[in-house]
């Protein structure tokens, strides 16, 4: 009988495509290059496959190729005879998701994690704060992912996997020794996984381990392929410390070849996005000259690549760039137009980095304290949001009003505190 590595049957009767299916598997969850490939593989060895179908789906989503992830998951819809009924399950719960059906998709991932907690590709559509809770828009979104976690644990044992997700969980909710404790011991069972690592840097970051924190990640990164899915992102994190410590050429050799658009990483659009208005704003707000030109790339692969609202975190991040870019079309479409079930945090957001753009202070406090009460909705980790709390204390402290600031960090974000301080 096939199997995966978590002892879930796959109705194959190929030996190569079951052991491609499971290549996949492992790729996706350590966010190594790969997966496509070998979900390729899996169908390619027997087409009648249906999970490697559902796998190639969901990597080449992963890839940001719709088109593919539509065509390989329609193709695995018609291949549902003789499945067991996790194999149904799980297709259908990746055919919701991959329609824009999220609503449904989370319900159905939902049951069925709870009657298959060890089919992992399902699960870890939830563990992440880019998953369907990361981006629900929900309050509590952050400890209903790590209630969703813990679930998790008694059913896998010491799976470097699990664990690792689990430790994000906690750093996200502030248990920062737990979460320490558990990358390690993660990271231990498998280095090579590019989100142990990801964990890893985020547990150090809220630790405010900054030397220790770069230098782990500069040597992990020595071997990472740039195809993998999280290059783009790990680069990110590594360039932030560069900024925080000073080293500015670093920073800008970092986000040239693996993080802005024009690097042609390859990596996920969101992260691509995401990542560079965050290091570009940053940079900004610690007193480095950044070109207009820079800003209008960013810009224009927002408007490319997410041409609609709808994510909360995404559009955010576009609004930095349009305002900073000066696009005032195109960021008053996001301020008219907001969409998805945290819409109601985007408006002040966009118009409060307006504001900053403008340099005009007063309206930067204004904005961006109606939208703190909740911020964790937008989505994205504590880390990347910080970004929102750096502008609103930047410009407190553009207006004089340091010991406010102070305050603000020391209550909302103590790993602020000190750099703010040394300000």
């Amino acid at each position: 009988m096939m199997k995966d590595q978590y002892d879930n049957r796959l109705t194959t009767a190929s030996a190569a495509a079951c052991d491609a299916y499971v290549t996949g598997l492992a790729r996706v969850l350590e966010g190594q290059a790969g997966a496509r490939r070998a979900f390729r593989t899996a169908v390619a060895e027997d087409p009648g496959f249906a999970l490697g179908w559902v796998g190639l789906a969901r990597s080449s989503q992963y890839a940001g190729d719709m088109a593919a992830a539509r065509q390989a998951i329609a193709t695995a819809r018609g291949l549902t005879a003789g499945l067991t009924a996790r194999e149904v399950s799980h297709l259908q719960a990746f055919d919701l998701m991959l329609s824009g059906q999220t609503g449904p998709a989370y319900k159905a991932i939902r049951a069925h994690v709870d009657s298959y907690p060890r089919d992992a590709l399902v699960a870890q559509t939830c563990t992440s704060v880019f998953g369907l809770i990361g981006f629900s828009g929900q309050p509590g979104r952050e400890a209903e992912t790590l209630a969703f976690n813990a679930s998790l644990l008694p059913h896998y044992g010491e799976d470097w996997w699990v664990l690792s997700q689990y430790a994000f969980a906690l750093c996200e909710t502030g248990n920062l020794a737990e979460a320490d404790r558990l990358i390690d011991r993660a990271m231990a069972l498998n280095p090579r996984s590019a989100h142990g690592a990801h964990v890893r840097s985020h547990v150090s970051y809220e630790m405010g381990e900054t030397a220790t924190g770069r230098a782990f990640l500069t040597e992990w990164l020595t071997d990472y392929d740039a195809a993998g899915m999280m290059f783009t992102h790990l680069n990110w994190h590594a360039a932030l410390w560069a900024l925080e410590q000073g080293d500015i050429d670093h920073m800008w050799a970092r986000v040239d070849a693996a993080v802005a658009p024009e690097a042609g990483s390859g990596g996920p659009a969101i992260n691509v996005l995401t990542d560079t208005a965050s290091i570009l704003h940053r940079a900004t707000m610690a007193g480095v000259e950044v070109s207009r030109a820079r800003w209008a790339q960013v810009s224009d692969f927002a408007q490319a690549a997410f041409p609609a609202t709808g994510n909360a975190f995404i559009d955010v991040h576009a609004a930095l760039a349009h305002a900073m870019a000066g696009r005032e079309e195109a960021l008053d479409g996001i301020i008219d137009h907001p969409a998805g079930p945290a819409a109601d945090l985007v408006p002040d957001l966009a118009r409060g980095f307006r504001a900053a753009a403008r340099q005009d202070w007063d309206a930067v406090v204004r904005s961006m304290t109606r939208a703190m009460s909740d911020l964790a909705r937008i989505g994205g980790s504590r880390a990347q949001r910080d970004m929102v709390e750096q502008t609103l204390l930047s410009a407190l402290m553009a207006q004089g009003k340091t010991e406010e600031a102070q305050v603000i960090a020391a209550l909302r974000r103590p790993v602020l505190a000190d750099q703010l301080a040394a300000a």
